[in-house]
């Protein structure tokens, strides 16, 4: 398999199957691990040069997908990376078939909101994707999911050409 090279200060994003460097990433910003093995996800690296500095996941099932613990080193932010992992999040979400996209998040609503997301009801995460590890994990925990806010995006149009 080759690996592209990366070059000093370049923006580089990329699929991985690196589950344990993904789990680091994540356990390192605080952010939850369970269930980051499920098969059906997808996790996409964000590097500078060699560094990864940025993940983003995405869990689908059917036409819907949820983007879960999307997070940038406090060191390389404001600088797009955040932006970039989101648009590769759509385009994954997409190519497997999702025309719905969803998150939660306690602190970052403005960010997401600047990416065209809208606030949805809890509840109607819940019922658009069951069974997805994030999902899962929440409804197993009421205490957590009462403190979430949910977020969607309508992709159904993105890869459309238009005339």
């Amino acid at each position: 398999m080759a690996i592209r090279k990366r070059r000093a200060g370049e923006l580089v994003i990329e699929q991985t199957r690196d589950l344990p460097r993904v789990r680091e990433m994540l356990a390192r910003a605080g952010m939850i691990t369970d269930g980051i093995e499920w098969p059906a996800a997808c996790y996409i690296f964000a590097y500078v040069g060699d560094e990864a500095v940025g993940v983003i996941g995405v869990e689908s099932k059917i036409d819907a997908a949820l983007i879960r613990s999307l997070y940038v080193n406090e060191s390389a932010r404001r600088r797009g990376i955040g932006g970039a992992l989101i648009a590769a999040a759509r385009k994954a979400a997409h190519t497997r078939g999702a025309r719905h996209l969803y998150l939660f998040s306690t602190d970052a609503g403005g960010f997401f909101r600047r990416h065209g997301f809208t606030t949805v009801a809890v509840a109607d995460v819940i019922a658009a994707i069951p069974g997805v590890p994030q999902v899962e994990y929440y409804r197993a925990r009421p205490a957590e999911l009462a403190r979430e806010v949910a977020y969607h995006l309508d992709i159904s149009g993105d890869g459309l050409i238009e005339r």
